[in-house]
Formats: structure tokens, C-alpha cells, sequence
């Protein structure tokens, strides 16, 4: 078989869709991608696929691109799965992991979405795209309709993060600040499409993003050998990671490669500056209303209005888990927090994780014994806005007082 996809489906109603096609969305909803798990099951196993280069690639009949295509790529391996124990003896827990996908290619998880959509766009024929981004998207849907020789256009919030504003300009996209949020920018993209003749990129506004960010949720099982966590700690905005994931437990248990029936509680994690997802939760609905004035430094989670935003909720509460709105005053303390605990980079968007961590594991929702795995969806350095600090000075020719200079950096040492 070229490949194992049947259909596409409209999430709101299950109407059967072709995959041959371009598809965008189908009653202004997302779409999912099926494929025949049956044929999959008895073409390849666990163990062949351990076998396989260690990219997002390796599980390719799980995949919507032909299987003797070349993806568009830029050598995006597996991120490491990286235990711990400093930082979950802070909240009093046994078994904690981050999954750092800040070492992909871009920065950022993006890479497996926008990796796959512009693959996929490019399978279809298109040659320009467009996107609104709140920051890291953009980056990496420039970087890759680079690789593939497409025309691309971004539209961002006029505070997003400097580096991505920069990354997107460097990596020849026509980028544009606009003096609004994240859905005002998407409404220029939809003005646009007609006159400009391009494909809208936005997150879950056509079918095949979800299945780059699937990937995360196959690695991890992965790496688990074949277990997964109890809880999955992730930052929400548009939702595309979470549902991708557990749309790949899903199909992992259909397979049968799972060790165990038991799917992880999945945690979607906002700030309180801007959290419709969990106000959503909160009043049992199912659909989310815009959040007004949504302010956040995690600027990937700044996401007031997400066209997948029942897709986030089912998943939530078909996993037994939970929205979590967390404290926007605390995320910069607990990205130092993460940071100087384990070493690793944490952006703010994984920060409100760590946040969510705290106040679940004091809450009880959490257990001590629970393997609980938090998402970094980007490196901390993309994110100078969040990392500024006033750092004490020396001066070159006095002499040093090491105690009062420990007592400059460490205060009350």
C-alpha cells in the first residue's frame, strides 16, 4: 500500500470526507484523519519500528504522507525523555520526566505540525500559505515552506516574542506585525485567501497539523516501552498537541501495542490571563466562549478563541483529567524554578506546567507514586521578554568582597 489513510471525518459530525484531496475544514470545524489500523497491525510491529531511524518518521504507516514520499524535513528526531528527580522532589512526587521538544529543529514542537502540514500542502500542489501565529508557529511554517520552496505569509500580535517576529523575517516569509491577538491576525488570513490565493495554515484549519503533533504522543509510548504516564502535564492554546496525542493513544490501543489498557489523565494547562479552555471545563461545557483582553507572557498559550476547542475538552474528560488555570504572576518563577532544578530550558508555556504541577500534586489530584510526564513545548532562549533580569555589575579594577558578592546574587545567604 502507498499509504494506510481511508477518509477524513469532521470532527463535529463524522461526516466521511475524501483524502485525496485538499480539505480544510467541514461546518467551519476541524477534520480527522482514519486509517485502516487493521492492515497496519499485520504490516508492522513495536519492534520494527524501533528498528528505524529515530525521527517522527519512523512511524510512517500511522502517517498521511505516501510511504515512498520524501517529507519535507529538516532531520527532526525524537526528543529526549528526560527524568526529573530534583524538580519532582519539589512538589513531594517519585517519577517525573520532561519531554523536552525544544531540541527539534526550530525550537519548538511546531516542527512536527508545521513539518507535516507543509509536506502534506506540497503533496496537494500548493505554492503559498499563510498563518496567523501567537510565536513559535510561524517560525517554524517559515523555516519549512523555505525547505520546500513555498511562498509564506505571517501575520503576528505586534508583542510577540522578538526572535520569532526575527526567525520568520530570516527565514523569508513575508511577516507582518498587526495590532491585535492571535484570531484578529487569523481574520486577515481568511480577508486575504481570496485575493492572495493562498492555503490557510492556521492551527487545526486543515487536517493534517494534528498528525505531526500525533507524534509526540507515539514517542512517548515509546520511550515508556509501550506504558504510558498516569498524568500528561500540557500547555493549551490552540490544543493541536493534546488532541493529536490523544487521538495516538487511541489508535496505539486499537493496534494493540499498548502494555496496558490505561490511557494517562490529560491535564490542558492555561494561564488565568487567558484561559476559555478552563472556564469551559469549569461550567461542564462543551464548547468554549472568547476569553476577553487575554494577556500572557506564555505567549503560545495566549489563545482566546481555538476552533478545536471540543476537540481539547472530550479529550480532557474522556481521559479523566482536567483544565487547569494557573497564577500568570507565578510563570516567570517557575520557569527559574524548572531551569535551575534540572538544566533544561523551559519556555513559559511549559512554565504554567510546572505551575499546574504544584497545585495538583498540593491538591491531591496527583499522587506521590503517579509517573507523570510535563510537556516543553520551546526553548526558554526564544523568550528573552521572560528570561529579563538585572544582573549585579563588578567592577574590573576594585577588589571583590566575595561575601557581599554572594550575598548580590543569593540574597539573605
Amino acid at each position: 500500500m502507498s499509504r494506510y489513510v481511508t477518509h477524513l471525518e469532521g470532527a463535529i459530525d463524522g461526516t466521511v470526507l475524501p483524502a485525496d484531496q485538499l480539505q480544510t475544514l467541514h461546518k467551519d470545524r476541524p477534520l480527522w484523519v482514519r486509517y485502516d489500523l487493521d492492515a497496519i497491525r499485520r504490516a508492522v510491529s513495536p519492534e520494527q519500528v524501533a528498528r528505524r531511524s529515530p525521527t517522527m518518521w519512523r512511524y510512517r504507516e500511522l502517517l498521511p504522507l505516501d510511504l515512498e514520499a520524501e517529507p519535507v524535513t529538516l532531520g527532526e528526531g525524537m526528543s529526549p525523555l528526560l527524568r526529573c528527580d530534583r524538580l519532582a522532589a519539589e512538589f513531594g512526587l517519585r517519577h517525573l520526566w520532561i519531554k523536552d521538544e525544544s531540541q527539534l529543529p526550530t525550537g519548538s514542537f511546531k516542527s512536527r505540525g508545521l513539518g507535516m502540514a507543509i509536506t502534506m500542502a506540497r503533496k496537494f500542489g500548493v505554492q503559498r500559505v499563510a498563518l496567523p501565529t501567537a510565536g513559535n508557529a510561524g517560525g517554524a511554517a517559515a523555516a519549512y515552506a523555505a525547505r520546500a520552496g513555498m511562498e509564506a505569509y505571517v501575520f503576528m500580535p505586534d508583542d510577540t516574542p522578538i526572535i520569532n517576529q526575527l526567525e520568520c523575517h530570516a527565514a523569508g516569509a513575508k511577516t507582518f506585525l498587526v495590532n491585535g491577538l492571535i484570531t484578529d491576525c487569523g481574520r486577515l488570513v481568511r480577508e486575504g485567501k481570496e485575493a492572495m490565493q493562498w492555503f490557510d495554515l492556521s492551527t487545526l484549519k486543515e487536517p493534517y497539523r494534528i498528525e505531526g503533533k500525533k507524534t509526540m504522543g507515539l514517542e512517548l509510548a515509546e520511550q515508556m516501552e509501550w506504558r504510558l504516564p498516569d498524568v500528561v502535564l500540557y500547555p493549551t492554546g490552540g490544543g493541536t498537541g493534546l488532541i493529536g496525542m490523544w487521538k495516538a493513544f487511541a489508535e496505539l490501543a486499537a493496534l494493540g501495542w499498548l502494555a496496558s489498557d490505561q490511557r494517562p489523565r490529560m491535564v490542558a494547562v492555561q494561564s488565568d490571563g487567558c484561559c476559555p479552555i478552563v472556564r469551559a471545563f469549569d461550567k461542564g461545557q462543551r464548547f468554549a466562549e472568547p476569553f476577553p483582553n487575554a494577556a500572557t507572557v506564555a505567549s503560545g498559550i495566549r489563545v482566546p478563541a481555538a476552533v478545536g476547542d471540543f476537540m481539547i475538552l472530550d479529550a480532557v474528560r474522556e481521559s479523566g483529567g482536567v483544565a487547569a488555570a494557573v497564577e500568570e504572576r507565578g510563570i516567570r518563577d517557575w520557569l527559574r524554578l524548572a531551569f535551575s532544578r534540572e538544566g533544561i530550558a523551559v519556555c513559559p508555556e511549559a512554565a504554567a506546567c510546572v505551575g499546574a504541577l504544584e497545585r495538583l500534586t498540593r491538591e491531591g489530584w496527583i499522587q506521590p507514586e503517579e509517573r507523570v510526564v510535563l510537556f516543553n513545548t520551546g526553548a526558554a532562549q526564544k523568550y528573552p521578554e521572560a528570561l529579563e533580569v538585572t544582573l549585579p555589575r563588578l567592577d574590573k579594577n576594585a577588589p571583590v568582597n566575595w561575601e557581599r558578592l554572594l550575598a548580590k546574587v543569593h540574597p539573605g545567604a
